[in-house]
């Protein structure tokens, strides 16, 4: 880890407000990471059905669609006491999954997976608005990586931990895990030192107006909307590719379950990207950080044609450093650009932008692996982020002349 790197995460640590926030993500993380492993496998147990079990995955994700509509509501209300009693809410939302012991109970199961994830995209949203009154703007990239850190950090143990719980006492016992982190997490937000105003009166039109302004606030905004836009295409692309993981470990004689590894190799990309991003943004500027990130997930995607162990090895890694890339750079640019007021539905809005085409990649790119030979198809879509991170790299370039140097490092 560089000096500087260490320096702002030293800060980011003795700064009250980031570590009980990041508390908070570490427990809350850990809890959600752990279900999510769980609830698929909990459905296939009781079921024998495996595509009711991947089913539990889209469940959680579908509320993203709604995500400007339902971001709309961080906006209406104070964000710290809205984040406290989002997490008070799923950890008895949790509660009836105790009840679930049966084929004919699975509906609850679902029911409830949907709705968490929903109160997740709420959730998600007042948060991003919080940390910019809780913790030093001139930190919020440096926050943001961290966070990172903190949340693909828990990935790698949390499911583990999930499945060994899993084993022992049953999915009830997962849910009451975490139901126990949710209210932990809201315990350590609602000791968070945060000076809110109230907001002002809805504006004529009500919920529809406010949730437009949120969209409109995203397009308009040059900077975020061309992050966000690269972020959708990274992800749609990127979880093209991850769609022929299967056929890939096939091909080199391993099993399926060699893909434990693989996300595992990963994981450790993203937690150290997280470590080392606020540097980078500072240095680089949020468009070329993004850039770089996709620049070299294009290349892990189109490396993983190799029939090689240690070469698919190395683009999992590579892959987990540049993925989060963009990511972390558009959400660092809707905090800096979008007005506070408006930081809920906005941020809302660019999660549906960016998360939305990679379900629909999810579901493409399990049709292709049946039509055409991933050796082929892994070249042309590691081209293609390539392509994507060449444009965003050359409006960069175009924009930062155009401007003052602040521009390319915000810092």
């Amino acid at each position: 880890m560089t000096t500087a790197t260490s320096w702002a995460v030293a800060r980011l640590l003795r700064d009250r407000n980031a570590a009980l926030y990041l508390t908070g993500v570490v427990v809350s993380g850990f809890g959600t990471s752990a279900l999510w492993l769980v609830s698929g496998v909990w459905v296939k147990d009781l079921t024998g059905s495996d595509g009711l079990a991947a089913l539990c995955t889209a469940a959680l994700w579908a509320p993203t669609l709604l995500g400007p509509v339902l971001g709309t509501l961080a906006d209406r209300v104070r964000r710290r006491p809205l984040v406290v009693r989002t997490n008070l809410a799923l950890a008895l939302l949790l509660l009836p999954l105790g009840t679930v012991r049966s084929a004919a109970s699975v509906w609850l199961l679902f029911a409830v997976l949907v709705l968490y994830g929903a109160v997740g995209v709420v959730e998600d949203a007042a948060n991003s608005a919080l940390v910019v009154a809780a913790v030093d703007p001139a930190l919020l990239a440096d926050f943001n990586g961290l966070r990172m850190t903190a949340r693909e950090g828990m990935k790698l143990v949390a499911p583990l931990t999930g499945a060994a719980l899993y084993t022992a006492y049953g999915g009830p016992g997962v849910a009451l895990l975490d139901a126990g982190t949710f209210v932990l997490a809201a315990g350590l937000c609602a000791l968070l030192r945060v000076r809110e105003e109230r907001p002002g009166r809805a504006p004529r039109g009500g919920w529809r107006e406010q949730t437009a302004e949120g969209v409109r606030l995203v397009r308009a905004n040059p900077a975020v909307r061309s992050l966000v836009r690269a972020g959708g295409a990274t992800m749609c692309l990127a979880s093209l590719g991850s769609s022929l993981n299967y056929a890939v470990v096939a091909a080199l004689g391993h099993s399926p379950a060699y893909l434990g590894v693989l996300y595992a190799v990963q994981g450790v990309g993203s937690v150290g990207v997280g470590l080392v991003s606020g540097p980078a943004l500072r240095r680089l500027g949020e468009r070329r950080f993004a850039a770089c990130g996709i620049a070299l997930t294009g290349v892990a995607v189109a490396g993983r044609a190799v029939p090689c162990d240690m070469t698919l090895l190395a683009c999992c890694l590579a892959g987990g450093l540049g993925l989060p890339c963009v990511l972390i750079a558009a959400y660092t640019a809707v905090q800096r650009e979008i007005p506070a007021a408006a930081l809920g539905r906005a941020t809302a809005t660019a999660d549906t932008l960016m998360f939305t085409p990679n379900v629909l990649g999810l579901a493409v790119g399990a049709a292709l692996v049946e039509l055409v030979d991933h050796r082929q198809l892994l070249p042309v879509l590691g081209g293609a982020l390539l392509l994507t991170a060449g444009s965003l790299g050359q409006r960069s370039a175009s924009r930062t002349a155009a401007r003052s140097p602040s521009d390319a490092n915000p810092a």
